[in-house]
Order: structure tokens, then sequence, then C-alpha cells
């Protein structure tokens, strides 16, 4: 793979027949979309939560998902939509903001779980996983896309990149680093921890309120660490505040949210306790 990814120069287009194309990015987040519903479906039974539920949350979490995360990159580059405004629905150009799509999530099965009267974190423990595994295959598309690569590199899996895509800055470097290839592999490793988590509930029998906090936090810790390693040698432009770029900024939120949640709740326990 290594030697594949440098010298083979991905196109954004799968499949082309007169006015109707495929891209690639799309493809892969379908697949994304897929991996995460099987996993969520797989998990459901062990949750007692009927696949019918899960099949309807899955369904405002992809629509509201996909909403909040162009959203989210609509704001982050204002004067660009503003200046082409036409191009705000072309989201088959890449332009997801995973962290936007997260917010919305959070916000729709906040309402599911009231609508339904399920545990908000029973909901959430359950979706993380096949979330972060779609995640890890969602990545590729913006390879193809040739978006969101990091610094120039001379390492043997730096990816070639066309004059096109380069900045400026870099308009002379040839090889740059497959950030979307480490957050995949991190998002895969991410996977298996909470994966190994909910077989090993399910063995012995220990679901509860403290593991789907415990679930939900540890994807929310861990993501947040590996996204905000990742900025610092991505290049592409996003508003900066203190010397860091924003998405460095919402992984430092997600993460003290994470750790107080997790505060909250053993202190919670300790007094019942």
């Amino acid at each position: 793979m290594i030697t594949f990814l440098h010298t083979f120069l991905p196109s954004a287009i799968l499949f082309s027949a007169g006015p109707i194309s495929i891209h690639w990015y799309g493809l892969c987040l379908v697949a994304g979309m897929v991996a995460a519903l099987l996993i969520s479906f797989r998990l459901a039974k062990y949750y007692q939560i009927p696949q019918d539920t899960v099949f309807d949350l899955s369904f405002w979490l992809i629509i509201g998902g996909l909403i909040g995360a162009r959203l989210y990159d609509v704001l982050l580059e204002l004067p660009y939509y503003i200046k082409y405004p036409e191009q705000i629905p072309a989201i088959w150009q890449g332009g997801l903001a995973i962290h936007g799509g997260i917010i919305a999530g959070v916000f729709i099965i906040w309402l599911f779980a009231r609508r339904k009267n399920i545990n908000f974190f029973k909901l959430s423990s359950l979706i993380v996983p096949g979330l972060v595994l779609g995640q890890a295959l969602g990545r590729w598309g913006n390879y193809f896309n040739q978006e969101l690569f990091g610094r120039p590199t001379s390492l043997p899996w730096g990816i070639p990149i066309e004059l096109l895509n380069r900045p400026a800055a870099y308009i002379g470097e040839a090889y740059f680093h497959p950030t979307f290839l480490y957050e995949s592999l991190g998002c895969l490793i991410i996977f298996l921890i909470l994966l190994g988590g909910n077989i090993r509930a399910i063995k012995r029998e220990r679901f509860s309120r403290r593991f789907y906090v415990w679930s939900l936090s540890l994807y929310m810790i861990l993501y947040s660490i590996l996204r905000f390693s990742l900025e610092l040698i991505k290049i592409d432009t996003t508003p900066e505040f203190l010397g860091m770029r924003w998405p460095q900024i919402m992984s430092l939120m997600i993460m003290a949210a994470a750790i107080s949640l997790l505060s909250c709740h053993y202190a919670c326990a300790s007094k019942k306790i």
C-alpha cells in the first residue's frame, strides 16, 4: 500500500456517463454510513434496543449529521461561500466538517432519547463504535478529492498532489503527509478499543449507565486527541484562535466536556455509595 500511495494519483470521479458522475467521496461516505449501521444493528440486541428504533435514529443522524457538518464548514469558510453561494450544496466536492456532524448528532440523539424515553448515554454508547468506524472509511474520500493533506514529506508513504490542489506556498513540493490515512488508522484503532469494551460488557453482562458514560467519553477523548495531533501537520486554511487552529480548539472543548462528564458521573456515584 505504501508504494501504491506514493505513486498513484487518484481521480475524484469513480464513474461518469453523460451528465451523471459518481464521486469517490460520495462512495466513501456511503460505505462509512453502511458500516456504522451494521455495527449499530449488531450491538442493538445487547443494548435491548429494537433494530427499528436504531434504524429510525440512524436516518435522522445521517440527514442531520450531513446538514450539521456542511453548515459548520460553511461558517468556517463563510467569505468563500458568500462569494460562491452556488457551492454550498456541492458536498460531493468535500467540505463536511466532522465537528459539525458531532454537534448535530448529539442534539439529535438527545431529542430522540427524550421522545422514545431511552437513556441518552445508552443510545450514544450504542452509536459511537459504528460512528468511528464510519469515520475511518469516510476519510478516504479526502484522499480521492486530494484535500486536507499535511505538510510536505520525504517519507516513502508521502502522497503526490496535483499542482492545482497544492497551496501556493508549497507549489514546488511533490509529496505530502497523507493525513487522511493517519486519521483513518487512528479511527480504526479507536473502533477496536470501543468494540473490545462492548464485547467485554457482553461477556460479563455488565451493561450499565457507568459503561455507557465511559464508552461515550472514551470516544470523545480519544478522537479529540487524534484530531488535535493531526492538526499540527495540516496546511489547509482554517480560522485560528490563540495560535491554534479552530479544530484543535474544538477538540480541546470536546475533551474538557468528556472529562467533566466522567468526573460528574463518578462524583455522583460516590455520593450514592
